[in-house]
């Protein structure tokens, strides 16, 4: 059974309490202080000061870095699958010869 760990992180100013497992501490950390990080240059950087704007923009910078990385790794996906095909049919050839 995985260990848990009950940790607390700053979010946007506001406090949020996770149950998670000890083995994804440092991931958790590391996305908190890129959210924070990326709030901060929103803020600076756009002159936004609301909280929830910050909050969204962030939101949909990282959701649309996952989507397109969600779609090259599925195009580079098919292109491996396309020449494992290929060599699978010329070993076919060759090992009918």
């Amino acid at each position: 059974m995985k260990e848990q760990l009950s940790i607390k992180v700053s979010i946007a100013g506001r406090i949020y309490p996770l149950t998670i497992d000890r083995s994804e501490e440092e991931q958790i950390r590391k996305a908190v202080k890129n959210i924070n990080d990326r709030i901060a240059d929103y803020e600076k950087n756009y002159n936004i000061k609301d909280r929830q704007d910050l909050l969204a923009m962030s939101a949909l910078y990282f959701a649309s870095h996952a989507t397109e990385i969600s779609h090259n790794f599925n195009k580079e996906g098919k292109t491996i699958l396309e020449k494992l095909e290929k060599m699978d049919k010329v070993i076919t050839v060759e090992l009918k010869d």
